[in-house]
This record gives structure tokens, sequence and C-alpha cells, in this order.
């Protein structure tokens, strides 16, 4: 029987694009399929099949705001992260959960993150089953620490499992204070205590095992179902970037997608200075106006359509971005700003996919120059790159959680 599906995909592109992959999936096999975004993500959605509920919230905007720059300076510090998100979405949090609240009208099951439990208070609300999906690691683990707190590993797994409720609880006592009353007076349901157990429902995991390996105290109800993504084998490029791929060897790409800089022309400047220093060709996101023999400048490309074509590809470490990279097989250059962007640079360079990550905000022509002559120039990174890529494109992530669903 067909079942009405709602996916929470609050966020940018990248958080989008795995939720309408999972969303094309669930509607092949015959559901119906409401995926709740930023307005701006509505043909993205269409061009998946499914239904767009939109949010007024716009994450490029949100990006470019005050409060943004703050957000991306946060580095890995999970107190400024969470406060950071905090300060965005609190003047907007009552008008933000009203919308979502339209968007589960007639929902038979509700998918969403980890962050504030949001599916939870919905399907508790409409008493309809849900489940979470985990972008980064966010299962409590003796295995490693948790991303935003590494250093947590260094002493044992005990402190490495502590390091996951500490985050948890620390994100939960910053959204209490407008959920709790949220709860109450528009769901008619209790508040939640300051502390509350982790549900057991499924927890799908979009990321591979050739990534991130199962650790072994993770209980059943947690699926590791690899990535999640979104093909668009129709897409054909324009004249001027088909051109320009024969004209020469593959070139690097470099773009840091939703992330914003506050003087995104200098770091423009600061990224094409640095490919032409390491000998390469180069692909940028911009105008195509401003391109030359050796940079082009493109807008809008699908990244499963280009990163195949590349020598290697230099971005901000996001969790979709890293995803199409490794998929790719080809070697990555990491240049983290916040959030789980240090953990996934790490993990590219601890898979000897790519040199160490280079933090955003130590970004140099000469330091850029250096790990993208270290990513297109060296066989073993390129070895280790083409392995997990095939180990990547052998796994079919969404049919997986598709069959977990079911």
């Amino acid at each position: 029987m067909s079942r009405t599906v709602v996916i929470f995909a609050a966020g940018s592109r990248g958080d989008v694009q795995p939720c309408a992959a999972l969303g094309r999936e669930l509607a092949a096999r015959g559901d119906r399929v409401r995926l709740v975004a930023s307005a701006r993500y509505a043909p993205l959605a269409h061009r998946a099949g499914l239904e767009l509920a939109p949010l007024s919230a716009d994450p490029t905007e949100i990006m470019d705001s005050d409060a943004g720059q703050e957000l991306l300076a946060g580095g890995r510090d999970p107190v400024r992260f969470l406060r950071g998100f905090r300060r965005i979405l609190g003047p907007v949090a009552e008008r933000l959960l009203g919308e979502c609240l339209d968007a589960c009208k007639g929902a038979d099951l509700i998918l969403g993150p980890t962050l504030g439990l949001m599916p939870s208070h919905f399907a508790e609300h409409l008493g309809v089953p849900w489940a979470l999906m985990h972008f980064q690691p966010s299962q409590p683990t003796g295995a490693f620490a948790h991303p935003f707190l590494p250093r947590a590993a260094r002493l044992g797994a005990r402190a490495s499992r502590a390091s996951y409720e500490a985050v948890d609880l620390l994100a939960w006592q910053l959204a209490r204070p407008f959920i709790n009353p949220w709860r109450r007076d528009v769901l008619g349901l209790p508040k939640l205590p300051v502390r509350f157990p982790r549900p057991d429902v499924p927890v799908l995991a979009c990321f591979s095992g050739a990534v991130v390996p199962r650790p072994a105290d993770w209980p059943a109800n947690v699926h590791l179902t690899g990535y999640w993504f979104l093909d668009e084998p129709a897409w054909e490029p324009p004249a001027e970037l088909a051109e320009f791929l024969a004209a020469g060897p593959p070139p690097v790409y470099a773009g840091f997608g939703s992330m914003v800089p506050k003087d995104a022309e200098m770091t423009g400047l600061t990224v094409r200075t640095a490919l032409k220093l390491a000998g390469v060709r180069g692909i940028v996101h911009g105008d195509p106006a401003t391109s030359d023999e050796r940079i082009l400048a493109v807008r809008d490309v699908p990244h499963t359509w280009l990163f195949p074509r590349t020598a290697a590809v230099v971005h901000h470490g996001g969790a979709g971005t890293t995803a199409a990279g490794l998929r790719a097989g080809v070697p990555t250059v990491v240049c983290p700003f916040f959030g789980d962007q240090p953990y996934w640079g790490e993990r590219v360079a601890a898979l000897g996919a790519g040199p160490a990550p280079l933090p955003f905000k130590d970004l140099s022509v000469p330091a850029l120059a250096r790990r993208i002559r270290a990513a297109a120039g060296t066989p073993e990174i390129a070895e280790r790159a083409a392995a997990i890529g095939a180990r990547v494109r052998a796994e079919n992530g969404t049919a997986r959680a598709a069959d977990l669903l079911a």
C-alpha cells in the first residue's frame, strides 16, 4: 500500500540532495514523498519526482548574514557551532516549526536528522512511525570520538562514547527552550526532560563502510546503508565546459559550495592563483566571463557528472561533496570551515585519498598549491582514491535504505 513519506532536508544543497535521492527511490517503489526543504530547492525536488513543502529560510542568505559568517568561523568547537545555529534559528523557530507541521499533514512515515530529534515530535503528535538520518557518525561508540570532539579519543573508549552524549546533551539544552513550549502549546504533548534516553528507532547512517567502517558496538537499529546519490544522467554540459575538458589534461575542480566566506572575491583570487602556481588547469564556480585559458569558471554543474572528469577536487568537506569526490575515485583536498567538515577531511587523509586537510582559516596560495600538487601528482594518492571509489560505486545506499523502510 502506498504511503506518504515526509523527509526533512533542512539545510544546504549537500543536505537536500541525498534526501532527494532517497525520496526518488521510495517514490519509484510506490510511495508519495514530500521533501521539506528551502524553497530554492524546488527544481531539484521536482526533477526527482517529489513534492516540495517549502521552508521560508534560505540557507544561502543565512550563510551570507553576520550570524552565518560567525558560524563559518566557529571551526570545530561544538559550543560555538550549536550556539550559532540557535542564534540563526531562534528568531524564526516558531515560523519554521509551523511550516514543518503543515508539511507533515497526512504523513505515514517521517524521516529527519538528529538535531533536536525533529521527526520525533511530529511523529508523536500524529501517531506515526519515524526514523533518523545520520549524515556523519552520530551514534555513540567507543571506536572513535564524535566528529566535533576528536580529542576525546585520546582518553580511550569510554571518553569517546561520552563525547556523543556530551554533544547530544548540549544540542538539546540549546533547542529545549523553544521546542518544549511548542510541544506543549501547539502539539499538546508533554515537555521533554533535561535528559532523555536515545530513542530505539531505525537509524539510517547514509555513508559508506569503505569510508567509516561500522563500529562493532553500534546496536542493531543503526544501519550503515552507504551513500545516497542523486545522479542526473540526462544532464548535458554547456559547450564551453565540454570544449575545455577536451582541450587538455583533466583539470582540478575547486569550489566551496554553500560556504560563502566574508571576502569571497579574495578567496576566489587565492584559489585561482594556487591552481596556476600548482601548474594545473582548473574549474571553479563563478561567472563564466571571468574564465581564461587555464581556468574555466562555471555555474552549477552536477558533481556526479563533473568530478569523474577531473584530476582532483578541492572543496569544503561537506558530507555530500566529500561523498561525490570519493565516489568519483579522484584525489581530494578538503579545506574545512566548521562542523563535521574537519572530520571528513581527516577521513580522506586517513584513507590515503588526499593530503592532510587545509583549514579554510589557514588558506593561502602556497599552502593550497602544495596540496593541489600532492593530490594531482602523487601516484599513491591516485591509486588509493581509485580503490575507495570502486568500493563506494559498488554500493547502492538508496536501495538499502528503502529496503529497511519497507
